[in-house]
């Protein structure tokens, strides 16, 4: 799997979570530990960046979650 495809696939579990939880990304910004912006919030989303862990760990806090729930994606060898 390329690390495109998994940046996106874990963009998009934060998202499919996120909305799950009825947040906006500015929600979930408000939510957050310290300093991001809803930018930042919007590339990870869309696996255009890749987030330390310890960005991923305060997302989960946020979002009251385990971390290990944004990794819940299906992984191709081809």
């Amino acid at each position: 799997m390329e690390k495109s495809e998994i940046l996106k696939s874990v963009g998009n579990k934060i998202k499919e979570i996120r909305q799950s939880k009825g947040f906006s990304q500015l929600d979930l910004v408000g939510k957050m530990e310290g300093n991001i912006d809803v930018t930042n919030i919007s590339r990870i989303e869309q696996g255009r960046t890749n987030p330390t862990v310890y960005t991923l760990f305060r997302i989960a806090d946020a979002l009251e979650v385990h971390p290990k729930e944004f990794f819940d994606i299906k992984i191709t060898n081809a």
